[in-house]
């Protein structure tokens, strides 16, 4: 049996047929078909379904399909790991943030991580958390900042910092300046242009609202924080956003709550049981080597 065999396998399986999955190896499929015929010989039982119009895996299939993936996934970690250099005079690193992250973390960590490793290659993303615990099962991705609310049970999470959350404004706003501190009356009054609901940030915004018994005016919701800001800058409206992006650079004004300001726990993540490269692992000491975990931010 080749690795030829997995991989074609997995395509037939990834493209629910041959023709499609010939297509993207650049075989033909007369070619593909003998291939998988080989892998089923070897192994003596049929993987496919070929009875009906659309191919399935069959119960075999679908077994040998996963041990497949983890066989070249641990494969292409290996071969990693020989190219991988100690010294870091060179190497790549495959980064995720979720969105928020991004608006504030990812210029200064990316400034000091280049600064420290400018051969290393830096390849980044910005990801959701379902697509940040997928990349990191299936190896596309080598480390992420995301939080700790993980459920994939096969990703290592290592707490960095905590998260505060705070109510913000931009220019436009009668409460541009105000300094002093907003009761749950005084919040519920605003209006507020926030992240949709299947942003994590929104659940935590949610949470925060239920517990100060604040039922919000959201007239506006965004599914992009950059877009969310320019909002703030030409409207009176309000929002919540982790407290870093509050800056002058930004012309956005904190505004001071009574009670327990939001905040959740932020993480770096990555693949258990893995082999984490020199790049990856210097990444890592860099985020928790800094004070309170964000010192690295302007």
């Amino acid at each position: 049996m080749l690795l030829r065999h997995l991989r074609y396998l997995l395509a037939v399986a990834d493209h629910g047929g041959f023709t499609r999955a010939a297509e993207a190896l650049h075989v033909s499929q007369p070619t593909l078909s003998q291939q998988i015929r080989q892998l089923e010989d070897s192994l003596g039982v049929n993987l496919f379904d070929r009875t009906s119009r659309t191919v399935k895996p069959t119960d075999a299939g679908l077994a040998y399909i996963e041990s497949a993936r983890r066989v070249l996934i641990e494969l292409e970690a290996g071969k990693r790991a020989v190219h991988d250099v100690k010294d870091l005079s060179r190497g790549r690193l495959r980064l995720a943030m979720t969105p928020t992250f991004i608006a504030y973390l990812v210029g200064p960590l990316v400034r000091d991580f280049s600064a420290r490793y400018p051969n290393i290659h830096l390849e980044l993303f910005e990801l959701s958390m379902d697509d940040i615990e997928a990349g990191l099962a299936d190896d596309s991705l080598d480390v992420a900042i995301a939080f700790t609310a993980v459920t994939h049970a096969e990703l290592e999470i290592i707490p960095a910092f905590t998260e505060t959350l705070a109510l913000m404004v931009g220019r436009e706003h009668p409460l541009y300046g105000h300094g002093a501190p907003l009761s749950s009356e005084d919040v519920a009054q605003l209006e507020f242009a926030l992240l949709t609901p299947d942003f994590f940030t929104r659940t935590s915004i949610n949470d925060y609202f239920r517990r100060e018994r604040i039922t919000p005016r959201v007239p506006i919701e965004v599914n992009s924080v950059n877009t969310l800001l320019e909002v703030l800058r030409h409207t009176s409206m309000a929002t919540i956003l982790p407290e870093p992006i509050a800056t002058q650079e930004r012309a956005l004004h904190r505004l001071r709550v009574h009670g327990q300001a939001p905040s959740r726990g932020a993480a770096l993540l990555r693949r258990q049981n893995n082999y984490h490269s020199a790049a990856s692992l210097a990444f890592v000491d860099l985020v928790l080597g800094s004070a309170d975990g964000v010192s690295v931010v302007d």
